[in-house]
């Protein structure tokens, strides 16, 4: 999967029956997503593949409701982020951590089944932090974090999350 990744990123013209130019398109953080062809579903679901290498999943989108805000995320096709998905509708209380992340406890661990070993979040990311077992939604960049799990990335409204300095309830939904 991964050199399949690499290939279809970097637009390599020998596509070998894979994504296609008229498959592209952007997401609103400017990365670049790629359809994938039937013989490269994920689960039997369709998938795309961004240029971090991550695959999101074309069905799986979730809402976050708070403060009469909408945020939707784009779901990432990894066992962590189907483990969340099926904890879902979820009622949860966000706070501040470090000034760079809205942070929650989960009452579950979620699996961390092939999870990289960490990553480096950027602001739009949502994230599992495996260590401690709490969501990270990050609205500012932030260094590499062992124990990071990416579960999907913001389309549109990070900048929403920065604003709120108090603690806040979210209600987290999948919607199709």
């Amino acid at each position: 999967m991964y050199s399949i990744t690499t290939q279809e990123a970097c637009g390599n013209s020998d596509n070998g029956g894979k994504a296609n130019d008229d498959t592209a398109n952007t997401n609103s953080s400017g990365e670049q997503l790629v359809k994938i062809d039937e013989p490269n579903k994920q689960n039997g679901k369709d998938s795309i593949i961004n240029n971090g290498g991550l695959v999101v999943m074309e069905d799986a989108k979730v809402k976050l409701t708070f403060s009469n805000e909408e945020v939707l995320v784009n779901m990432y096709d990894n066992p962590t982020s189907r483990d969340f998905l099926s904890q879902l509708p979820l009622t949860i209380t966000l706070e501040d951590y470090a000034q760079t992340e809205k942070i929650s406890y989960l009452s579950k661990k979620l699996s961390t089944e092939k999870a990289s070993s960490g990553s480096e979040p950027l602001a739009g990311d949502f994230t599992y932090y495996a260590p401690r077992g709490n969501l990270a939604i990050f609205y500012k960049d932030f260094g590499y974090s062992n124990g990071l799990i990416k579960l999907g990335k913001i389309e549109s409204g990070v900048e929403k999350f920065e604003s709120i300095k108090d603690n806040f309830t979210v209600q987290i939904e999948k919607i199709d």
